[in-house]
């Protein structure tokens, strides 16, 4: 019996613009619901007690799940 046919793989642009500004992050903080799953990415300094969110993700849970 022949295998069924697999579907092509879908092809898609991702243009990133170049004046976008790349942050960067030495932690993270993943939490969720049953509705959302949220990114927090952060920079933790040296020598002070907190640290500062630069960056928030929100995500389906299957989009989180595929990440």
């Amino acid at each position: 019996m022949p295998e069924p046919a697999k579907p092509a793989p879908r092809r898609f642009n991702v243009e990133i613009p170049t004046d976008l500004a790349a942050t960067y992050a030495n932690f993270a903080i993943i939490s969720h619901s049953p509705w959302e799953v949220f990114l927090d990415f952060a920079q933790i300094l040296p020598n002070l007690p907190k640290a500062r969110v630069r960056a928030r993700i929100v995500l389906a849970p299957a989009n989180a799940k595929m990440l």
